[in-house]
């Protein structure tokens, strides 16, 4: 990731910044990022780890894996 400075911010700016962090949970620096990730247009990935893998290696990819069948767990030990 990389990192940037803003030097010589408008007081009235920034506070402004902290009120909106604030309003939604999130911290001033988060709050910078998505302001900017938004002015530029790049949205984050809405896909989560389990529909990439989907995307790559799913039955539509041809990879269709057969599961084992689940077993009934082992007995507790009994400390008796």
């Amino acid at each position: 990731m990389a990192s940037i400075t803003i030097r010589n911010l408008d007081g009235d700016v920034k506070s402004m910044l902290r009120v909106r962090a604030a309003g939604y949970g999130r911290s001033m620096e988060e709050e910078a990022r998505l302001i900017l990730r938004d002015a530029v247009g790049c949205r984050p990935s809405s896909h989560n780890l389990a529909d990439i893998i989907r995307q790559h290696f799913g039955p539509s990819k041809g990879v269709d894996l057969e599961l084992p069948p689940r077993d009934a767990g082992r007995e507790p030990p009994s400390f008796d």
